[in-house]
């Protein structure tokens, strides 16, 4: 394991108004909050797959 952990840039592109709960929900556990927020978080199983709930929402940069 190395000590430098991969990070991933997150950012919302996509107002999460009108969509299910658990998935504004998800946005905010991703730590996203206005439009074009960007979020670095690091590269866990556990956000890939908030990532993928939500992918028509963010964008990876």
């Amino acid at each position: 394991m190395t000590t430098q952990q991969q990070m991933l840039k997150v950012q919302l592109v996509k107002s999460p108004i009108g969509t299910k709960q658990s998935h504004r929900d998800t946005v905010r556990g991703l730590g996203l909050r206005k439009l074009n927020s960007v979020s670095e978080l690091q590269d866990t199983p556990a956000v890939r797959g908030m990532i993928n709930k939500i992918s028509y929402l963010v964008k990876v940069l």
